[in-house]
């Protein structure tokens, strides 16, 4: 796999909208041709060589393209936002949308994300180190459309609407999350290792959310049915199963219908 270093060497005035910075978009593309990408400062695009310095060589296809990216992005957005193969990692905290409608490959963050994470992504690996704001693994605002693939991991804690309206892939969780995990949901899986304070799984019909720590307040819909013994991201523990949010309407699979199950271990 070939490898492109771009070093931020300078800094906008107001945020950088970095929407192209892709392995999809630098394959085959010379150093030259990399740097005249144009990046988005408000209504102003600049080429990328502008801020960055910009050294090695992008691969011939996407799949065969490494991005590192070096120095301080938590001012730039929208990085790997729609890849879909390759690798890039962020050896900075980032700014919001980093990895958003992402289709494949696989993206690291060596630092904190701002909200909007992973949203509507559809396939991949996403992994932040650190923390995430708002909105991981969410539908865009507006949109009912949330996450329907791929793997989003965050090492630290998550603030509030995480894996809204989503519909597939997987969020794990290191820490903790603060409120409205699963708001809406319609398919995949949450895991949360740490404690939530609430409003888990409101609205939701299908799927399965995970809590290793305690919920504070727990969402009346939710009734517990039995225990069960289940194995979460490779451990195995007893977890209280719940399922809900009963004041919703489910679907019928086979005659029995289906529900969200939220397991709180034991």
């Amino acid at each position: 796999m070939n490898t492109i270093t771009i070093t931020l060497a300078k800094q906008a005035q107001l945020y950088l909208e970095a929407d192209l910075i892709t392995p999809d978009q630098f394959a085959g593309k010379s150093t030259a041709e990399i740097g005249a990408i144009e990046i988005s400062e408000g209504k102003i695009r600049y080429p990328l060589a502008s801020f960055a310095k910009i050294e090695g060589a992008a691969g011939p296809t996407p799949e065969e393209t490494r991005i590192v990216l070096n120095g301080d992005w938590s001012r730039v957005k929208r990085i790997g936002q729609q890849m879909s193969a390759g690798e890039i990692i962020i050896n900075s905290n980032v700014d919001m949308y980093t990895g958003g409608w992402m289709k494949g490959g696989k993206i690291t963050v060596n630092g904190n994300a701002d909200s909007f994470t992973g949203i509507a992504m559809a396939g991949g690996e996403l992994t932040i180190k650190g923390n995430c704001q708002n909105h991981v693994g969410s539908a865009y605002r507006g949109d009912w459309r949330g996450m329907t693939g791929g793997v989003l991991r965050v090492m630290g804690n998550v603030g509030n609407d995480i894996g809204t309206f989503m519909r597939g892939g997987t969020i794990i969780v290191e820490g903790d999350a603060f409120i409205h995990v699963h708001t809406h949901g319609e398919g995949g899986t949450i895991i949360v290792k740490g404690n939530v304070e609430g409003r888990v799984g409101g609205q939701s019909v299908k799927g399965d959310v995970f809590v290793n720590g305690k919920i504070d307040y727990m969402m009346p819909g939710f009734k517990y049915v039995d225990d069960v013994t289940k194995e979460v991201d490779g451990v195995s523990a007893v977890y209280a199963h719940y399922i809900g949010d009963l004041g919703e309407r489910h679907p019928d699979v086979k005659g029995q219908k289906i529900f969200t199950n939220l397991y709180l271990k034991k």
